[in-house]
């Protein structure tokens, strides 16, 4: 087919190389802009998506909006037969929807209805989902509304964000592929009306730890958050992120936000969360074992 890509970060470019791999013509990649990189922010970086097509010889378009009937002309001119959507991270207006002959069609990680919205697999960890997935659907002017043409689904089996994006990623775009290849063998299905709920973008200011919380919710939260933003609490007036950490079920024995251990046990509402990953400021990532030996944070300390 001959294919629009629209997608920017690291999550949508398995679609792209599978695409390509499969002998589809694709057309036009388009992603978000360059952003501040590099070091002190001070470069303009391409996205993952804009990189990867550059690389493949696609030709890349980066418009700050579609609304606009210049753009909108733009993207019917290349005459698509379809648009491939993966986190592309812009709405796109009506007349972008209806344009290529077979519509836009979109890799959303959740299990639609469940998880509309900007952070799905970050919002299945927080909420404690047993399993989520991956579904291909095809796009309306409603907030993931639309009706699902495939759909893959996997355990989130104490995975963090990092890893079951880039299993939902792979996942996607062997889906993306399938429906690709025989469309009218995977007709849209409506999604059901009941079991609705919405993925609000994760706010930085969500993963600081506040131990006044279970510890198998904030067991979650440490998952949820890797690798970025990356959980954190501070002591000693320093940030301390958490990459990894253990619920512990036993009943805490002082206040919470307090460490009981020697292995930085940290008491929470219920049971007791011990990270045992770490990362401080400006620094690599250690076991919590070895950033004690040269930090220490001894039994008593409030965090």
């Amino acid at each position: 087919m001959r294919i629009i890509f629209m997608g920017t970060p690291g999550f949508a470019v398995p679609t792209l190389d599978a695409l390509v791999t499969a002998g589809h013509d694709v057309v036009a990649a388009y992603s978000q802009p360059a952003r501040p990189g590099g070091r002190r922010g001070r470069e303009l970086v391409p996205s993952p998506v804009e990189q990867r097509a550059t690389a493949l010889g696609i030709p890349v378009r980066t418009p700050v909006s579609l609304k606009g009937a210049e753009e909108q002309d733009a993207f019917a001119a290349l005459d698509a037969d379809v648009a491939v959507v993966a986190a592309y991270g812009l709405i796109l207006p009506r007349p972008v929807l209806a344009a290529p002959r077979l519509g836009c069609l979109n890799v959303h990680g959740s299990l639609l209805p469940r998880w509309r919205g900007a952070a799905p697999v970050q919002r299945a960890i927080l909420a404690g989902d047993a399993e989520t997935g991956v579904g291909i659907m095809q796009m309306e002017a409603g907030l993931d509304t639309g009706p699902v043409r495939l759909e893959g689904r996997t355990a989130v089996d104490g995975k963090t964000a990092g890893a079951l994006t880039e299993e939902l990623a792979a996942l996607g775009a062997a889906l993306m592929v399938r429906v690709l290849a025989q469309p009218d063998a995977y007709p849209p299905v409506p999604q059901p009306e009941d079991g609705v709920t919405y993925a609000a973008k994760i706010d930085k200011a969500e993963a600081r730890i506040g131990f006044d919380r279970p510890a198998i919710e904030l067991e979650r939260l440490v998952r949820a958050m890797n690798p970025a933003p990356g959980a954190w609490f501070e002591v000693a007036g320093e940030r301390v992120k958490i990459l990894e950490a253990v619920a512990d079920g036993r009943a805490p024995v002082a206040e919470s936000g307090t460490v009981v251990g020697a292995a930085l046990e940290i008491a929470c509402t219920s049971g007791v969360l011990i990270p045992t990953h770490v990362q401080r400021a400006g620094r690599g990532v250690t076991s919590a074992e070895e950033m004690l030996r040269g930090f220490p944070i001894p039994p008593g300390t409030r965090l």
